[in-house]
C-alpha cells in the first residue's frame, strides 16, 4: 500500500481496502460467468487489524452462492508487514453479491 491511501492515523483508509474487494471479488465473479456484474451489496465488513504502508495486502476470493442471476463471493483480506517479512495477518473479510446485467443493465441470466 502507498502513502497516498493514508488517513491521519499513518494506516491505510478503510475505503481503499473496500474498493480493492470489490475488485478481487468482481474477478472472481466473471471467472465465473462471462457476464458483466454489478455489486448490490456488500456484508459484514469488520476490520480487524490495520494495513500500513508498505505492508502487502492480499485478496482471495471464494465463490460462496450462485443463483439464477447472482453471485455471491467471500473476499477474504491478509497483510505481509512490510517490516515484519513473513508474518500474515488477517485484515478483514466480507460477502460481496453480485448480480449479472445485460447491456441495458437489466439482471441475466448467468451462464
Amino acid at each position: 500500500m502507498l502513502p497516498r491511501d493514508t488517513n491521519a492515523h499513518g494506516t491505510i483508509f478503510g475505503g481503499v481496502i473496500l474498493s480493492h474487494i470489490d475488485l478481487a471479488g468482481g474477478i472472481a465473479a466473471s471467472r465465473e460467468a462471462s457476464r458483466n456484474f454489478v455489486t448490490r451489496a456488500m456484508r459484514e465488513v469488520e476490520f480487524i487489524a490495520p494495513v500500513f504502508v508498505g505492508d502487502v495486502v492480499s485478496f482471495y476470493a471464494t465463490v460462496l452462492r450462485r443463483g439464477k442471476t447472482s453471485i455471491t463471493i467471500k473476499v477474504s483480506v491478509e497483510a505481509e508487514r512490510g517490516k515484519e517479512p513473513r508474518q500474515r495477518v488477517k485484515v478483514t473479510e466480507a460477502e460481496v453479491v453480485y448480480v449479472a446485467v445485460d447491456e441495458a443493465g437489466k439482471p441475466a441470466l448467468l451462464k
